[in-house]
């Protein structure tokens, strides 16, 4: 064995510590402080992963985690870290990327505090459970961290306190529908409403017969749901595409309020799972933006709205961009209940943004895997004074401000907030603007 003192934490959750031959070691479950005795799991040369066999000297920020499956379930890596360190590790995360990535010098000047979330625990308006079914009937849970096994769960910490037990409910509810047989579930999800009282239920399926009106009847039994739906898929369960959406019962939707404006949103359809920091988002991305009457605006990946909305209720012109048939759909009846305008534009972003000319701003939010060259080819070519980037990735955004600053956009600042309190994800809003 091998005593180590972790020194920081990794984007990915491991501690960080040195070797006396000079190595990193990432030593899964430690905190920054922790003096452990360590065994080495795997040896790649000029890195080791470790495991933990005894805490020698606890680190000031080690806290006991609340969750009964914290270290078996691999949602929540850092519950075992205080929230002081979680943020001040997520900051280091993005200098750390913007500097060896994206090779700015001076990112640490960049780069602001992090924004804590309203709250630690009971912050996500949605949960995706994965549904299994073997000899024991159906089981629901999430995924074994880096593993495709399953760890059933009746419980989650993550919702609200009021739904915290609803992974047990719903559980009761499917085994007591399907009994033995597979109804071609796949996943499950649930959202509660923030800021209003809605609750929805979605059933992930194949395409195959299913019982509609007996699920129905068995989930509004076992939760106080305002929508039932199933999302009828095709092809592998990764690539998670939707062929159509069927309403067993309810509004056949899911409401949240943004900011004071309601928004109305399809199971498929992404919104931010933490509403509070959401709203974060989108003041700092107006705050930077700062758009006017006259100014003419650019939402790239707009989704069901989050940031179209408030930008059209303040900007001369808005044009959202969006490939995701539900969101689309999201958007438009999303933007006439507000009584507001924008130019939807059904479509891929790189094909679109090339053709749409000159603009003020660029909001963009992409996926994680960040943005395709053409794409920034195509932000460069708008002349925009400003553009803001939301991130869920420091690497690809670390990849991407490159490549903007190559283009003439050098970053101003970038703000990282903590969407996603006890893991190591982090969100972050990062201005560029055109030199």
């Amino acid at each position: 064995m091998t005593e180590l003192s972790i020194e920081s934490l990794a984007y990915g959750g491991d501690g960080v510590a040195h070797l006396p031959d000079g190595r990193t070691a990432f030593v899964v479950g430690a905190c920054p402080g922790d003096i452990v005795e360590v065994k080495i799991a795997e040896d790649h040369g000029k890195y080791v992963r470790a495991r933990i066999e005894s805490v020698v000297k606890p680190s000031p920020d080690r806290v006991e985690p609340p969750c009964p499956y914290f270290g078996v379930c691999g949602g929540c890596s850092w519950q075992h870290v205080s929230a002081h360190a979680q943020l001040a590790a997520k900051r280091r995360a993005v200098v750390d990327a913007l500097t060896r990535i994206g090779g700015m010098q001076h990112a640490d000047q960049c780069v602001a505090t992090t924004v804590a979330s309203s709250r630690e625990y009971g912050y996500r308006n949605k949960i995706e459970l994965v549904a299994t079914t073997g000899t024991g009937g159906l089981s629901l849970g999430y995924h074994k961290a880096g593993s495709e096994e399953i760890v059933p769960v009746e419980s989650c910490l993550l919702l609200p306190p009021a739904h915290s037990k609803a992974p047990r409910a719903l559980l009761g509810a499917l085994r007591y529908l399907s009994g033995t047989q597979d109804l071609g579930i796949r996943r499950v999800g649930l959202r509660v409403g923030a800021h209003t009282r809605d609750v929805e239920v979605a059933l992930w399926t194949s395409a195959t017969a299913f019982p509609r009106q007996a699920a129905a009847t068995t989930l509004a039994k076992a939760l106080k749901t305002t929508s039932i739906v199933r999302v009828l898929t095709k092809g592998a369960e990764k690539e998670r595409n939707s062929v159509g959406v069927e309403v067993l019962a309810g509004k056949g939707a899911w409401r949240e309020r943004l900011r004071g404006t309601s928004m109305t949103i399809s199971a498929p359809s992404f919104f931010q799972v933490n509403t509070p920091a959401a709203e974060t988002l989108v003041a700092l991305a107006l705050d930077a933006l700062s758009p006017g009457e006259e100014d003419r605006i650019i939402d790239v990946y707009a989704g069901a709205g989050t940031f179209t909305l408030p930008l059209s209720a303040v900007a001369g012109e808005v044009l959202a961009i969006e490939s995701a048939g539900s969101a689309v759909r999201d958007l438009r009846r999303n933007l006439d209940d507000a009584g507001l305008y924008a130019d939807v534009i059904g479509g891929d972003a790189a094909r679109e943004l090339s053709s749409i000319g000159t603009a003020d701003g660029l909001l963009i939010d992409p996926p994680r895997a960040g943005l395709a060259p053409e794409v920034i080819e195509s932000a460069s070519a708008t002349r925009a004074k400003t553009i803001v980037y939301v991130s869920c990735d420091p690497a690809t955004l670390a990849r991407d401000a490159k490549s903007l600053q190559a283009n003439g956009y050098g970053l101003e600042r970038a703000t990282p907030v903590d969407m996603f309190p006890q893991t190591y994800h982090v969100e972050t809003v990062a201005v560029f603007r055109r030199a």
